[in-house]
């Protein structure tokens, strides 16, 4: 099992690399995705899971008139968790 610190790091960085790879999808500048995707990670400490993450980033969908349905952020967040498991278990080695 994993512990609640090693579990709040996975989250962080998914929501991290969710914020990059959405802001990739946007057209952001490289220094505007590294703001995006720091206040991805914001966003999500406002609770559990993703839900409020997904609410912050769909007015940048919408005011970019990206077609991002939510399945895709769905099917995107379950990605970068793994990724982000991977990644910071990896790391404790």
């Amino acid at each position: 099992a994993l512990d609640q610190e090693v579990m709040f790091r996975i989250e962080a960085r998914a929501a991290k690399l969710f914020g990059l790879w959405l802001a990739g999808e946007l057209g952001l500048s490289e220094a505007e995705a590294k703001n995006f995707a720091a206040s991805a990670v914001s966003a999500n400490l406002d609770e559990p899971g993703f839900e409020d993450l997904k609410r912050t980033v769909r007015p940048a969908i919408a005011e970019k008139g990206a077609n991002i349905t939510e399945a895709v952020l769905d099917t995107k967040l379950s990605h970068f968790m793994e990724e982000a498991k991977t990644q910071i278990l990896n790391e404790q080695i």
